[in-house]
């Protein structure tokens, strides 16, 4: 049955879809009658995400290209080939996301802090901007920028990762603030997952590796506790409870009982979350 908002027949681009929840997104917006540009900057795991959706749809059309979305003006050149290739856009899923370097603050190497404000912040901005004049002239669109538990509850050592989560937040309900009062045909969600099961955590120590970043025990020991311990929703989970907020038409999806439940602690004790962070810090990670 078509719901309201449904993306049947809507032309859907992802970013981040080479893996992970983008990689998901793709197979179900495939599922639920949608067209897709898919983007990602691993080419290889791109063309594998491609491939798993045509097999389990076959007559979906799907454009694939690589992609920076740290490169506004790459952003800006695949915005103008999607709408050439399917001759419209309804939805971008502005997903790409790197994990940030896991140090403190005053620890953290600024190639790192720098890559993963590229990428988590800049990438969203520049996939909103360059795609909303499209959407709007679609009549029917849709900006969908995935932030994170970490976008409305901070921890300690993740100092580079909550700045651009956060500012994601702040962006996107701008954004929307922005559409109602302007009258846009424009629908605007953020999305904020707890722990879904993707290698961004390892992902992350692979890129700080190939960029000469030295890695500390306690980084690696934070990259494999985050993967054993807290990514524990299956991807194609997530993305079903995403695409079921979208086509609700919700401007905020909370994605697992963790978020659900750090979200309604945060409301009720704000000032005592930062203590309640580090509590949780030393039970997840271990003293010092």
């Amino acid at each position: 049955m078509r719901t309201r908002n449904s993306v049947r027949g809507k032309v859907a681009v992802v970013t981040g879809a080479g893996s992970g929840i983008g990689r998901q997104l793709a197979l179900e917006l495939a599922r639920r009658g949608a067209r897709l540009a898919l983007c990602d900057v691993d080419q290889a795991g791109l063309a594998a995400t491609a491939g798993l959706v045509r097999a389990a749809v076959p007559a979906v059309g799907v454009h694939t290209a690589r992609l920076d979305v740290s490169d506004r003006l790459a952003v800006e050149a695949y915005a103008a080939d999607v709408v050439a290739h399917h001759g419209v856009v309804h939805q971008v899923y502005n997903n790409a996301g790197v994990s940030g370097g896991g140090q403190s603050v005053l620890d953290s190497d600024w190639r790192v802090v720098e890559r993963t404000l590229a990428v988590n912040l800049y990438g969203v901005l520049h996939g909103t901007r360059a795609f909303l004049p499209h959407l709007v002239a679609s009549g029917d669109g849709h900006v969908v920028n995935v932030s994170s538990l970490n976008g409305f509850f901070a921890q300690a050592k993740s100092g580079d990762y909550c700045a651009s989560k956060f500012a994601v937040r702040g962006l996107t309900e701008s954004l929307r603030a922005e559409v109602l009062a302007d009258r846009l045909p424009v629908r605007v969600t953020v999305v904020h997952p707890g722990g879904v099961r993707t290698r961004i955590a390892s992902a992350g120590i692979e890129e700080a590796r190939r960029s000469g970043v030295e890695l500390t025990p306690d980084q690696l020991h934070r990259a494999r506790t985050y993967e054993e311990k807290l990514l524990r929703m299956p991807a194609d989970r997530a993305a079903r409870t995403v695409l079921d907020g979208v086509e609700a038409g919700r401007s905020r999806i909370l994605v697992g009982g963790d978020a659900k439940a750090v979200d309604l602690l945060v409301r009720l004790f704000p000032a005592s979350a930062p203590v309640i962070a580090n509590a949780i810090d030393r039970r997840v990670f271990g003293a010092g």
